[in-house]
């Protein structure tokens, strides 16, 4: 991501807004893009601060709340498919994508390996 504009910038930018200059002046005086001064101009009006908001972070995962249900799910029947599990869990109300299901396995560190040489319930080998 490229990072914000400094804040001395923006500040002048909404300054010579105030004092009667146009966004299009404004911006080709300080060689930024006109929506950018048209964006700082509106968040100084509505917050009185022309600082950036927060960039990035992470989300929360979506399936923690429902990790109970899932995994008893998984306990009862160790075979069950992602796509097979994403609509039981839209059947719930849950509405999810197949990512979001195999990321939530994933770091329940889940498996679901399909080899006849091994046996089923060792992907469960962690929840004992």
């Amino acid at each position: 991501m490229v990072r914000p504009i400094s804040n001395d910038l923006r500040k002048r930018a909404v300054a010579a807004v105030a004092k009667g200059g146009s966004c299009r002046s404004v911006a080709l005086r300080f060689g930024v893009a006109v929506s950018s001064v048209v964006k700082w101009s509106q968040r100084y009006r509505a917050t009185g601060s022309v600082a950036p908001g927060k960039m990035g972070g992470h989300r929360k995962p979506v399936l923690d709340p429902h990790r109970a249900f899932i995994m008893e799910r998984i306990g009862q029947t160790p075979h069950l498919t992602l796509h097979a599990l994403k609509d039981e869990l839209a059947a719930r109300g849950i509405k999810v994508s197949h990512n979001a299901v195999w990321l939530f396995l994933r770091r329940e560190r889940l498996r679901f390996k399909k080899n006849t040489a091994r046996p089923r319930a060792s992907s469960l080998r962690h929840l004992a």
